[in-house]
C-alpha cells in the first residue's frame, strides 16, 4: 500500500464519509501468518508463494506448469522504482511459487474476508 493512498483515505475520513483502504499491509501480514506462509511480503513480491497459493485455490488452471521450479530471489532491489521489476527478474517472479498450495490460498482468502469484515463493521456495514 502506498503512503499517498493511505494518507488520502485517512484525510477523507476526518469529516466523512468514512473510508477504508483494503487490504492494507497489516491485513496481508495477518493473512500470511494465518495461512502459515514461509515467505515475507518483501521477499515474495510477485508470483511467489502468496499469489500462487491464491490462484491454486481460486483458479488453478491459470497457474503455469513449472511453478514448482520457478523460485527467484531478488530480495535486494534498491532501484526497483527506477528499474522496475525487469531490472531484477526476467521471468516476472520474485518469490517462491514452489511453496504455494491451494490450502494456503484458501486460508489467505478466509483471513482476508475476516479482516474485511472488521473494516466493514467500522464503516457501519451489516453485522
Amino acid at each position: 500500500m502506498s503512503v499517498g493512498k493511505a494518507n488520502i483515505v485517512q484525510e477523507a475520513s476526518i469529516d466523512g464519509p468514512f473510508m477504508a483502504l483494503f487490504p492494507g499491509r497489516d491485513d496481508w501480514n495477518r493473512a500470511r501468518a494465518d495461512a502459515g506462509l514461509a515467505t515475507t511480503g518483501h521477499d515474495d513480491m510477485h508470483a511467489g508463494e502468496l499469489e500462487t497459493s491464491i490462484l491454486l485455490h481460486t483458479s488453478p488452471h491459470v497457474v503455469r506448469d513449472g511453478n514448482g521450479t520457478a523460485d527467484f530471489d531478488a530480495s535486494n532491489r534498491p532501484h526497483l522504482l527506477t528499474l522496475g521489476m525487469r531490472g531484477y527478474t526476467d521471468t516476472g517472479v520474485i518469490g517462491k511459487p514452489s511453496l504455494g498450495s491451494a490450502a494456503k490460498g484458501k486460508a489467505i482468502i478466509e483471513s482476508l474476508v475476516e479482516s474485511f469484515n472488521e473494516h466493514l463493521q467500522l464503516l457501519g456495514g451489516p453485522r
